[in-house]
């Protein structure tokens, strides 16, 4: 799972061109998205960001997301994700 984890940071740091972010700079367990609630830490990625991640995970992994609702629950932070991607890849 860790190597899932390292590898799906690197992944989302080059598909969000996120200049000057380092997969260590990426806390596993911080919200990607933020709600707009400044005062929760996280990446404070927005809807563009979330459509490059769904493209992300169906490119990379085979993984196409039934409804919207799906997508708040995995993409809550980088565990989610790659927890997420464990059960359901196809590639």
């Amino acid at each position: 799972m860790n190597e899932l984890i390292s590898t799906l940071k690197e992944e989302i740091i080059e598909v969000l061109n996120l200049e000057g972010m380092t997969p260590d700079g990426i806390d596993d367990n911080a919200p990607l998205f933020n709600g707009g609630d400044p005062s929760v830490a996280g990446l404070g990625l927005d809807s563009i960001d979330a459509l490059e991640l769904i493209v992300l995970m169906e490119r990379n992994y085979g993984i196409k997301l039934k409804n919207a609702s799906e997508g708040k629950e995995i993409f809550k932070s980088v565990a989610t994700m790659a927890d997420y991607i464990s059960k359901n890849r196809t590639k």
